[in-house]
């Protein structure tokens, strides 16, 4: 196969709505950030690429696809705060819409009666800003560090297409996920969350070390990461399991405040107690969303504590 068709070749597991399904289009992504020129580089097929080793490369590229698939011209946050990767962010946003969709008799959902609450907002605020460009929803974000919350706000405010579309929401209390975000009346259409998957510093080393190999064919040994950013976005006590597990407790206090609850499980082996603790907690309904990008393999669970007759007179009384 030629390097131009290598170029075009889909990236066939990316959902069908996904902007970032082909191979990146590195002539137009240079465009929108000149500076990218700077770090392409044969992979390990011999085909120009982005140095993925590199964070300043990383950063630039994920900055070009926003600026050319989704019209953001400002997404600065500062260097010590994860880069999330567009595409597989993006994956998260697109399967949600598709779980509201079959909710909504089979109609995708656009504009402003979808509310979505990203838990995790991060700095880069990367969630709400995809939901509101492909789909017109509004989002809140909610973040327990304040300099990630200031970014972020910092972000909406840089782009007017993001404007009065995202509320930052500070949570003051680590011990809570919803109590002091979500208020006693108020209505969420959807619930997303990108839990911070170690347990240690330890761990998250050992998976940025794959990362960079899987994606470069390059083995480093001190991968480059800063541990004051990735400690609270990346490690947390217990790791995924416990972070989850807090959510499935909380999200039965607001049962009828959120149609769906939703979060990203990265580990297949915490399936078994998430479905116990769902059980336990009489949700509803529980779907499983298999997705992947790359050499990556995750999963969605989304669940709900509304009957039949709720989920019909929440779709009638905000949806219609």
């Amino acid at each position: 196969m030629s390097s131009e068709k290598k170029q075009q070749k889909e990236k066939t597991r990316l959902h069908s709505r996904n902007k970032n399904r082909e191979r990146y289009d590195l002539s137009a992504l240079t465009t929108s950030i000149p500076a990218l020129n700077n770090h392409i580089i044969p992979n390990k097929f011999g085909v120009d690429s982005i140095d993925f080793s590199n964070p300043v490369a990383v950063k630039l590229l994920n900055k070009a696809l926003l600026h050319h698939h989704y019209g953001i011209k400002h997404w600065e946050f500062p260097d010590e705060n994860l880069c999330p990767p567009i595409p597989g962010r993006a994956e998260y946003i697109h399967y949600i819409a598709d779980i509201l969709s079959e909710s909504n008799l089979g109609k995708i959902q656009n504009g402003t009666k979808i509310t979505c609450l990203d838990v995790g907002l991060g700095a880069s605020c990367i969630y709400p800003i995809i939901g509101v460009t492909e789909y017109g929803w509004k989002f809140i974000g909610s973040d327990i560090n304040p300099k990630s919350i200031a970014s972020a706000q910092n972000i909406v405010n840089s782009n007017s297409s993001l404007k009065d579309k995202i509320e930052c929401r500070l949570q003051k209390n680590s011990k809570y996920v919803f109590h002091g975000i979500i208020g006693k009346e108020e209505k969420i259409d959807v619930i997303i969350c990108n839990p911070p998957f170690h347990s240690s510093i330890e761990d998250a080393q050992k998976g940025t070390q794959r990362k960079i190999k899987n994606l470069s064919g390059k083995r480093v040994k001190t991968p480059e990461l800063n541990l004051a950013g990735i400690s609270k976005e990346l490690i947390c006590d217990g790791g995924e399991s416990k972070f989850i597990q807090n959510i499935i407790k909380e999200s039965k206090y607001f049962s009828k405040n959120c149609f769906w609850f939703s979060t990203l499980v990265s580990k297949q082996s915490n399936l078994k107690r998430i479905y116990r603790l769902l059980e336990n907690t009489a949700a509803s309904q529980l779907k499983t969303i298999s997705m992947g990008t790359n050499n990556k393999s995750t999963r969605i669970v989304a669940w709900t504590f509304l009957s039949k007759k709720e989920q019909n007179e929440w779709r009638e009384n905000r949806w219609e």
